[in-house]
C-alpha cells in the first residue's frame, strides 16, 4: 500500500509540474489560442489540488466513521 501511495504522490507532483509549466508556455506564446489555454491551465492550476485535498479530506473522514463503527459492532471475540 505504501507503494501505490508514493506513486500516486509523484504522479500527482508531475501532473501539477506539467500544468505549471504549460502555464508558463501560454503566457509566452502571443495568440487568441493560447489565451484560452492560458486560462484553462491557470484554472486547472487552482482546482486541481484543492479538489485533490478535499477528496483526500472526504477519505479520512468516511474512514473514520468506517473504523469506529467496525468496532461498535458486536462480534465473537466482542461479546456484550
Amino acid at each position: 500500500m505504501k507503494k501505490v501511495k508514493r506513486i500516486l504522490a509523484l504522479a500527482g507532483a508531475m501532473l501539477l509540474f506539467a500544468l505549471y509549466a504549460s502555464t508558463l508556455i501560454f503566457a509566452f506564446i502571443d495568440s487568441d489560442v493560447s489565451l484560452t489555454f492560458l486560462r484553462a491551465s491557470i484554472a486547472c492550476t487552482i482546482i486541481l489540488p484543492v479538489l485533490i485535498y478535499a477528496y483526500i479530506l472526504v477519505y479520512r473522514v468516511t474512514r473514520r466513521d468506517t473504523d469506529i463503527n467496525s468496532e461498535d459492532q458486536d462480534g465473537p471475540n466482542n461479546p456484550k
